[in-house]
């Protein structure tokens, strides 16, 4: 992982995150992809917890920001890994979050697994 690539996306991921730009936030992502996270679960009623396009990705996405209109991620540690970064951050809630993300050769998120603190 080119540490470089991850700052410069990092510092987009979280301010289009915080400016609620949704054509921002899902630029970050290939038009096909795997993202896990429990929130799918609970919003969706899927047990798989799993979304594999980007539009869904972005539906998904709006319903967040609807359901969140002061949403501000504060980000905690950025780790680096082979091909792929994880975000350790504040969430809306004042909880901890990490997300893995996964690249392709496009530099678009094509694998993300959340997890959240409880």
């Amino acid at each position: 992982m080119d540490i470089e690539f991850a700052q410069r996306f990092s510092d987009e991921w979280i301010e289009s995150w915080n400016s609620h730009d949704i054509k921002k936030i899902i630029s970050h992502y290939a038009d096909e992809l795997e993202f896990k996270s429990p929130l799918v679960v609970e919003r969706y009623s899927d047990l798989d917890g799993i979304i594999y396009n980007r539009e869904k990705l972005k539906e998904y996405f709006l319903i967040g920001l609807t359901n969140n209109p002061s949403l501000t991620f504060k980000l905690k540690t950025l780790l680096l890994g082979v091909n792929c970064l994880t975000l350790y951050y504040q969430n809306a809630r004042g909880g901890d979050t990490a997300e893995c993300f996964e690249f392709n050769k496009n530099n678009k998120v094509i694998k993300c697994v959340s997890c959240y603190s409880f």
